[in-house]
């Protein structure tokens, strides 16, 4: 079975959960988006609004700067996979609850095991979070890790501030910008090691 086909059998799977009080007020579980073959994988926080009307991460204000930042690295949505923490929209967009992070865990590990993605990219404090508990964005972003995890395997994790920070935080946009730049020279990095 491709990647592919592996991804959208574990995406219907996904549509079905009801394990935790999210998908009660919810429209849609939004499982992720883009190639299965990436060689990046960028996770975020939760679903939005308009992600949770369309089914697809990523959609709204902060996906257009996505979209733009992708392209100054000479990327495309099609050319990366993006997926989030918790695969449905917390009500009133709040933080997802830690028990709710954790419920939705193992889509997340199944998601990573099938892309085998070289880099992962955590967009905010939340995506960076779930994989480095005791790190604090405002400390770590722009900087790489590796770490060890039972079921994916070692990884190579970058730090990112959420592009929705970024929006309504002038000076966060530029150290975002400035951080997104370099994820060219990491991934490369990665390859030649």
């Amino acid at each position: 079975m491709s990647k592919k086909e592996k991804l959208d059998q574990l995406n219907a799977i996904m549509s079905c959960c009801n394990n935790c009080a999210l998908r009660k007020g919810c429209s849609k579980v939004v499982p992720g988006d883009g190639n299965p073959e990436a060689e990046i994988m960028f996770i975020g926080e939760a679903p939005g609004k308009k992600e949770d009307e369309l089914g697809i991460p990523f959609v709204g204000a902060a996906g257009k700067f996505l979209d733009e930042m992708l392209a100054s690295i000479n990327l495309k949505r099609e050319n990366i996979y993006i997926a989030n923490v918790v695969k449905c929209r917390p009500p009133e967009n709040r933080d997802p609850l830690p028990e709710e992070v954790e419920t939705c865990w193992p889509w997340l590990e199944k998601q990573i095991e099938i892309i085998d993605p070289k880099l992962i990219i955590t967009l905010g404090r939340h995506s960076l979070g779930r994989f480095f508990p005791l790190m604090k964005i405002s400390e770590v972003h722009g900087k790489a890790f590796r770490r060890n995890f039972p079921v994916i395997g070692n990884r190579v994790f970058y730090a990112l501030y959420h592009p929705a920070a970024a929006l309504y935080n002038g000076s966060m946009r530029e150290t975002l910008i400035k951080d997104f730049g370099r994820i060219p020279k990491v991934l490369e990095k990665i390859k030649t090691s």
